[in-house]
């Protein structure tokens, strides 16, 4: 795991060198840039395959010129069906090359009738059938992994960009001057002098409405992610200025149901595809651990971690837990699993102030409104003394339908419209499309989550899982070179999981705790105690820390006052939920007022006294 940086057009030494200082976090392991006369590339290495070998960027005989953030774990099949290619590598990056090189069609169509569309240039065709993206579906398609990677074949004059079908892991981009800026993370595009950010109000408010950002917009204006299951290409026009050339959507998560689906059958199944990608997730040269959190999804991963390590002739994870006392439920749960299956535990109690000591990291290194789920920062951090990567439960929720708002969906439309009508919003025409923020203007509550499938589906496709559960996990792990591997979200279990009728997700006795029913009879097979296999879904930021987070909140009404003033736009819906105001008020300071400095070792009181 690591992090990536790109600069199409005048690229510069100095800015690709900054880009690794800034998110020298996510790779500790080694630090390189490279570029030409038209692109660089910067990479920061977290070593956890092939530990000695595979430095970034890699390069192949022809010249092409990778930098990749994840883990490709289908490597070894690969390379036994491409032995032509002259590995360079023991690692599992490399494998992208060698698909790239065997399959990629390198014909390449010249730029014509260059336009502007949602702040960048593109080409004529850029979004036709056949433009020039849709040439690497297949080779990507061979993929079974996470990714966010980026190739410079400098003899097609084309710069491909790409994130894994689920966007496990993170890629941004942004336009600064005539130069095309690409990284692992938002805080990266600072090292550019010519970077200046503003608030994106129409994000904004959309994302304190849904509580998740939407689609490809992050809360600054002018940056987008790569789209989870896109393919983008760039190239440079004749004046030296990047062109988007093509984007392809290579892959859909949208639910596609089994009409012979039966429990006796698909159950085993069910929890079969899961020990698959748990086993596949094992992966790696150095120690794993398991984030055990005492829910279904994290106990889950612990009752199989013995067998999976077995197949996988790796050794068995350890845990780790942590809690606001040991009187708290999710460690009560966590102890009894671990306890069960013979685990090594680590337990920490967090510390009573930890709010004011690392709530300003928290918002610092998440590049988002959040403050509720303060124990993933001490999580990680003692994690990561012992560890290099960990297993987590994040996905399942998506999937299974585990979350309280699917068990009354027109509480939760009645409760999303309402928000809207509280806020102002405008999307463009201009800024609709895989290339732009937004994929429609199609935000009508009673029609979005009419159904559980419409309502997986929006959530699926338009952020809650991508925007927010994985880019928790990725931000707040990697900010201690943590790498956090989510077996749910594999292609065997994906595959699995989409069949599963929606009743057998979400029974008619939901309310008694029946919510993820197929996944709660898989665990059931695995000799999880009943109390876990039937425990209610709960919040985990809050019920972890229940206590710690009402008396920061309490302490901190004055500035919830002061805030809601400063933010009169989108106080109504801050009225609501004032840890976001708190929130607001930090990434403000963080990301647009104080954007040149890091201060995020600043109190929470030294740094909203600012806006004061």
């Amino acid at each position: 795991m690591c992090s990536i940086g790109v600069m199409l057009g005048s690229p510069d030494g100095g800015v690709l060198k900054k880009i690794n200082e800034l998110q020298a976090h996510r790779g500790p392991d080694g630090s390189n840039v490279w570029y030409d006369e038209k692109c660089g590339v910067a990479h920061n290495r977290l070593a956890i395959v092939d530990v000695e070998g595979s430095i970034q960027p890699i390069i192949s005989d022809e010249g092409a010129v990778l930098v990749h953030n994840g883990e490709i774990y289908n490597q070894t099949q690969i390379k036994k069906e491409n032995k032509s290619y002259n590995w360079k590598t023991k690692g599992d990056s490399e494998s992208i090359l060698a698909l790239y090189s065997k399959y990629s069609k390198k014909s390449f169509e010249l730029l014509n009738e260059v336009k502007t569309s949602s702040g960048i240039l593109v080409s004529k065709g850029f979004n036709s059938e056949n433009n020039p993206a849709t040439r690497h579906n297949e080779w990507v398609s061979k993929l079974d992994g996470i990714w966010g990677f980026a190739i410079w074949d400098s003899k097609c004059n084309e710069l491909i960009l790409c994130r894994d079908p689920m966007g496990v892991k993170p890629l941004l981009r942004t336009m600064v001057g005539d130069s095309l800026l690409v990284a692992s993370e938002l805080k990266s595009f600072t090292a550019h002098p010519g970077y200046v950010p503003k608030f994106d109000y129409n994000a904004l408010n959309l994302r304190l409405a849904y509580e998740y950002p939407l689609d490809r917009t992050t809360l600054i204006e002018g940056v987008n992610q790569v789209g989870a299951g896109v393919i983008e290409t760039w190239s440079l026009d004749k004046l030296g200025r990047p062109v988007l050339t093509g984007i392809s959507k290579y892959s859909k998560n949208t639910n596609e149901l089994n009409q012979n689906w039966s429990p006796e059958n698909k159950i085993p199944d069910l929890l079969n595809s899961f020990k698959s990608s748990l086993v596949d997730r094992l992966m790696s040269d150095v120690p794993l651990g398991i984030v055990l959190s005492g829910g279904l999804d994290s106990s889950l991963v612990a009752a199989l971690a013995r067998d999976a390590a077995r197949e996988a002739n790796k050794p068995i994870p350890e845990c780790w837990t942590v809690a606001d006392s040991e009187d708290n439920s999710d460690w009560l749960a966590a102890e009894l699993v671990a306890k069960k299956f013979d685990l090594r535990h680590h337990q920490h109690i967090i510390e009573e102030k930890s709010f004011e000591k690392t709530l300003s990291k928290l918002v610092w290194h998440g590049e988002d409104l959040d403050v509720t789920v303060l124990f993933f920062q001490p999580l990680f951090e003692k994690m990561s003394k012992h560890v290099k990567v960990g297993l987590c439960g994040q996905g399942a929720d998506e999937l299974h339908a585990g979350y309280p708002r699917y068990k009354d969906l027109k509480k939760h439309s009645n409760l999303i419209k309402s928000r809207l009508q509280l806020i102002d919003y405008n999307i463009n025409q201009d800024d609709l499309g895989l290339h732009a923020h937004w994929n429609s203007k199609h935000l009508v509550p009673e029609e979005n989550f009419s159904s559980l499938q419409s309502t997986l589906d929006f959530e699926m496709e338009r952020g809650q899982l991508t925007n927010f559960q994985l880019r928790l996990v990725d931000r707040h792990s990697m900010a201690h070179a943590l790498e956090v591997r989510v077996p749910f979200l594999g292609k065997s279990h994906w595959n699995e999981s989409k069949q599963i009728p929606f009743n057998w997700r979400l029974s008619k006795n939901a309310s008694h705790g029946d919510e993820k029913l197929a996944l709660r009879h898989a665990a059931r097979l695995t000799g999880l105690p009943k109390s876990i296999t039937d425990r209610p879904k709960l919040p985990a930021g809050k019920a972890t820390t229940p206590s710690l987070f009402e008396n920061f909140i309490s302490e901190h009404k004055s500035y919830v006052e002061i805030l809601m003033e400063r933010y009169q736009n989108q106080s109504k819906l801050l009225s609501y939920q004032p840890e976001l105001a708190l929130g607001l008020g930090l990434f403000e300071v963080l990301f647009v007022e104080n954007y040149q400095t890091n201060i995020s070792n600043k109190t929470v009181d030294q740094i909203l006294s600012r806006l004061v």
